[in-house]
């Protein structure tokens, strides 16, 4: 008995998967047929000709240049110096770390690669800032950015490097 449920079973299942047909070829031809009739549309409509008028040329008056020290966002934060030497008020911080041992990961290859590096710890944010170098004044912190943001124009995480000064 069981084994004739199982043949008739069996069967019914072979005949269901037969008789079934892929609707994938439905899907194609409505595809094709709606990429013929939007390429037959598009050839229908001729392209439509627009007339041009001499245009003289407006007089544009330049501003005055501004200076990359102006355009330099700062971030003003209290840091204490954690590894590295010579901390002065405007440094050029390239990452930011919650942990100690990444952000002296990161000075390292940035002293590996001839930078002076310091680690500097903000406590109130509990972060960790790696500083590529530091200066006393805004314009030459920006003018130093500047360079190693185009040092390494393939590091995106250099290319947010960004000012802090150090609130005493």
């Amino acid at each position: 008995m069981k084994k004739v449920f199982l043949m008739g079973m069996s069967l019914c299942v072979a005949l269901a998967f037969s008789s079934c047909k892929s609707s994938e070829s439905a899907y194609k031809k409505a595809y094709e047929k709606a990429k013929q009739q939007e390429l037959a549309e598009t050839s229908q409509t001729e392209p439509a000709v627009v007339e041009t008028q001499p245009v003289e040329p407006a007089v544009v008056e330049t501003p005055a240049p501004v200076t990359k020290a102006s355009t330099a966002s700062i971030r003003e934060e209290k840091v204490e110096l954690v590894s590295g030497d010579g901390l002065k008020a405007y440094s050029v911080i390239c990452g930011s770390f919650g942990v100690k041992a990444n952000a002296d990961g990161l000075k390292k290859w940035l002293d590996d690669k001839g930078y002076n590096a310091k680690v500097v710890y903000n406590s109130e944010k509990n972060m960790y800032r790696v500083a590529v170098s530091s200066y006393d004044t805004r314009d030459e912190a920006a003018s130093a950015r500047d360079s190693f943001k185009a040092k390494f124009p393939d590091r995106k995480d250099f290319q947010d490097s960004w000012l802090l000064y150090r609130v005493h």
